[in-house]
């Protein structure tokens, strides 16, 4: 379990067909990864993966089948040039941004930034080639001022337009110098993991990944049903 506040960056690449060698940008000299043990989960981009072996200023880990097929790991994709890196939630530490479980839904690509006096208003669409995907796995879970994960980041949903298959966030200065995101370029893709919570709303509902609720499906039998009258 994380919470979506970027600990570091660093920069990743492939050891054979699905092992992948992270190293953090500032070497292990922080006290958050002096203690970077085995066995140890670390969110990069956003994906949950297990330390199996430690480097100098690193370490080296294995992405599944599963992994590699839902995240930009496994695709010949234009991505930022680093990698966000955060470690796993302990009992007891502060939860600063929202539940972020590092099982990435689908990725999707970022589009365009616009520079305000106080923030960056930053865009993200379905990537076209997988515009079902993120329809059926991603697009359900998306609402303004809802959470989500891009990345990895912990990011609050400004404005969301389900026609276009597009969400703006704000993005303030902390973050946006701290993670990835100022090193985005118009084209790469990103990882998106959806809120946990709508999650287990939507599973409570009944609803599957191609099943919603009409408005003649939510009458006064449906609300009574699911505990609403």
């Amino acid at each position: 379990m994380f919470t979506g506040l970027i600990q570091g960056l660093g920069t990743m690449r492939p050891h054979g067909a699905d092992r992948f060698i992270l190293s953090l940008k500032d070497g292990r000299t922080t006290d958050t990864w002096m203690d970077l043990a085995l066995g140890d989960s670390v969110a990069i981009n956003g994906v949950c993966l297990t330390v199996e072996e430690i480097t100098s200023d690193g370490f080296i880990a294995t992405a599944s089948p599963e992994t590699l097929q839902r995240t930009t790991l496994g695709k010949q994709v234009q991505t930022a040039s680093y990698v966000n890196v955060e470690s796993s939630l302990r009992v007891g530490s502060k939860l600063g941004g929202h539940f972020v479980t590092g099982h990435v839904d689908g990725v999707g690509c970022f589009v365009e930034m616009i520079t305000t006096e106080k923030s960056w208003e930053m865009f993200f669409a379905a990537p076209p080639s997988l515009l079902r995907h993120w329809q059926e796995n991603i697009e359900r879970y998306l609402l303004p001022k809802g959470s989500v994960a891009v990345d990895g980041i912990s990011l609050t949903i400004a404005e969301y337009n389900s026609k276009e298959h597009w969400f703006k966030v704000a993005v303030i200065p902390h973050t946006y110098s701290q993670t990835n995101l100022s090193y985005l370029k118009s084209g790469d893709w990103v990882n998106i993991e959806g809120d946990i919570l709508g999650k287990y709303v939507a599973r409570l509902l009944g609803q599957s990944s191609n099943s919603y609720p009409t408005d003649q499906d939510i009458n006064p039998i449906f609300l009574s049903k699911h505990g609403y009258i």
